[in-house]
């Protein structure tokens, strides 16, 4: 270390006298190359944006945000699960933190193919895991948003003809005790919503998918019960949020509802 560094201040680890406890301290919105691994066994490039936070104890002033970078940059050029994993230890370790959380934000794109022609395409998902190392306690989330179609049984009950649709998004957070591949949890969603959606659809498709939705009617309040159903019945799946908000199509608001359970409990 130079005589420079010697004469600087560190003026993080100044003593704070109001005494209150930070929950979360850190770095938001770091840029950085991740590898994911996908079901068909290959792996899937993206640019995942990354949150990374320590717990600040009442008697330190400020905690040291460049090493966060620090610790981005350190690690292989693109970011896997697996390294994930590893710099949460690393931020308690170096920050001498008690709790350490990272979040890893990354689009995810899964290869659907049309129902009746067979014509492929690319759907794109929002994906983000979640870890938290607290006292040496690990606890990973995936969550998943996913688009649907959801149509309304009010209308199709009332309706001498048609029934009024919308979009929906639908998030799951799911804390996960096991591997579970992200297609799963995604598959398991749209098997839920009153169809699912295709980048690419030809007439036969379009046939199909109206259909479908009709006679598979959900309301919101319907999506997130059936999908925590299948969560419950998931044993790698400790704790889950499922969350739905239709987009209305005949109202210039959305329909929402959310269910939360920790199955530990």
């Amino acid at each position: 270390m130079n005589n420079l560094a010697l004469a600087l201040e560190d003026v993080q680890n100044r003593a704070d006298k109001r005494q209150i406890p930070i929950n979360k301290v850190g770095v938001k919105g770091i840029r950085h190359p991740a590898l994911v691994k996908d079901r068909s066994g290959g792996e899937q490039r993206t640019i995942a944006d990354f949150s990374l936070y320590v717990s600040l104890p009442q008697h330190f002033k400020g905690t040291h945000m460049s090493r966060f970078i620090e610790i981005i940059n350190e690690h292989e050029k693109e970011i896997t699960v697996r390294s994930f994993h590893e710099m949460l230890f690393e931020i308690n370790d170096r920050l001498e933190a008690e709790t350490s959380h990272v979040e890893m934000h990354f689009p995810y794109f899964i290869e659907k193919s049309a129902p009746v022609s067979g014509v492929k395409s690319l759907m794109d998902y929002d994906i983000s895991f979640i870890g938290e190392l607290n006292k040496n306690e690990l606890a990973v989330s995936i969550r998943v948003a996913v688009p649907a179609t959801s149509l309304c049984p009010c209308s199709k009950g009332i309706s001498e003809y048609g029934a009024h649709n919308q979009r929906s998004m639908i998030t799951v957070t799911a804390r996960i005790g096991g591997f579970i591949w992200i297609e799963e949890l995604i598959e398991l969603i749209e098997g839920e919503a009153s169809c699912d959606l295709f980048s690419v659809l030809k007439r036969p498709d379009e046939k199909y998918v109206t259909e479908k939705a009709y006679d598979n009617p959900k309301f919101v309040e319907d999506i997130v019960r059936d999908i925590a159903n299948r969560l419950n019945a998931e044993k790698r799946i400790s704790a889950y949020s499922v969350e739905s908000e239709n987009f209305e199509s005949i109202h210039n608001h959305s329909a929402y509802a959310l269910i939360t359970k920790d199955k530990t409990i």
